[in-house]
């Protein structure tokens, strides 16, 4: 049996979370790293229910946090950014400043300066992941100081990311969390994917097994749940050169030769 609610306010974490203690499923997944006080306060009361935090760190008997390793993608992005601006500048557009949003942009600027070490990388957050507008007056702020490769991560504020890149026609794009290549695929270089799907398999596969231990579970490039997807309406515009090296990179982190 599998059910799923979407929460309006943070009020309502906690309300669920014991609604579905109480109902008796094995695996709960708060999708955020904002639902692990509710988590811990919950999951004394039902030690029969596995509580999971995407994004989280916190361990408890029954208690565990998922780490997406959205950085080694994010590596990736920014050897592709970094081979695709003509000004040496690029941006990174957040929705607030969570920690995994920080690490994200952290690898995008150390990946782009792998490929190009004098490159200009500016941050900023919307500071909400919903206001359409204030993602592209965001966009609009980087393009103005001469961006003209922009990774986004900041959900539906992000789309004003892809329509102020549109608008300038010489400003690229790269989304992140889903396959965001059909939303503007003129200015679109890539995506930075999270596989969620193969993600909640992995852990129901193990929780059904009764094979889980609580821990902090690491998901990335190895386990094919994070990964850089290249557009192919643009993919003809990105260098071989280019093509090249993220594929050697992703190589190195697959087989655990690069650790970011």
């Amino acid at each position: 049996q599998i059910s799923h609610v979407q929460t309006k306010t943070p009020a309502e974490f906690e309300e669920n979370f014991r609604q579905y203690g109480a109902q008796g499923y094995d695996l709960v997944i708060g999708h955020g790293f904002e639902y692990q006080d509710a988590a811990v306060r919950v999951a004394p009361d039902f030690p029969k229910t596995l509580y999971v935090t995407m994004s989280g760190n916190t361990v408890r008997p029954n208690v565990a946090g998922v780490q997406f390793a959205f950085e080694e993608a994010s590596y990736l992005a920014g050897i592709l950014a970094a081979s695709m601006t003509k000004t040496g500048v690029i941006g990174a557009i957040g929705g607030t400043e969570l920690p995994p949003v920080k690490r994200s942009f952290t690898a995008f600027a150390e990946g782009a300066r792998s490929v190009k070490p004098g490159l200009t990388v500016i941050v900023s957050y919307v500071g909400n992941w919903e206001d359409v507008s204030a993602g592209k007056e965001q966009a609009l702020a980087q393009i103005a100081r001469k961006a003209d490769v922009i990774f986004q991560n900041a959900d539906a504020a992000g789309l004003g990311v892809f329509q102020a890149a549109r608008e300038s026609r010489t400003v690229f794009v790269i989304g992140a969390n889903a396959d965001q290549n059909a939303i503007a695929p003129e200015v679109t270089l890539g995506s930075v994917v999270i596989d969620l799907r193969h993600a909640f398999l992995l852990l129901a596969e193990q929780v059904k097994a009764h094979t889980f231990v609580p821990r902090v579970v690491s998901l990335g490039v190895r386990e094919n749940v994070v990964r850089l997807v290249l557009n192919p309406s643009l993919q003809a515009t990105i260098p071989p050169s280019t093509r090249a090296v993220i594929d050697s990179v992703q190589r190195r982190l697959f087989d655990g030769s690069l650790r970011l």
